[in-house]
């Protein structure tokens, strides 16, 4: 399900909001990323959502989790499982 350009803006909104609240400020203190499990330091902390916004995702607790910003950079819009299935193939590469 996509969002109309409007809903995207709200749910950016949303995103930024929830940046400032306790419950973003008490997860990010002990914060390692949701994807590549590196110990993050609360200023490396960036805000990713597990299903993108442009993917019909919604800025909500149960979607945002704490991630470093080379796996944000880096997952853009891609689902968790179109993530992971990407970084498979990437190791298969390497070896």
């Amino acid at each position: 399900m996509e969002l109309s350009q409007s809903q995207i803006k709200l749910e950016r909104t949303k995103a930024k909001e929830l940046r400032k609240s306790r419950w973003w400020q008490n997860l990010i203190q002990k914060a390692k990323c949701y994807y590549c499990g590196i110990q993050l330091q609360p200023i490396q902390v960036t805000m990713d959502h597990i299903v993108p916004v442009s993917r019909g995702g919604r800025s909500n607790k149960g979607n945002l989790v704490p991630c470093c910003k080379a796996c944000n950079n880096e997952k853009k819009n891609l689902t968790t499982i179109e993530w992971q299935n990407y970084l498979v193939r990437l190791e298969k590469n390497f070896n």
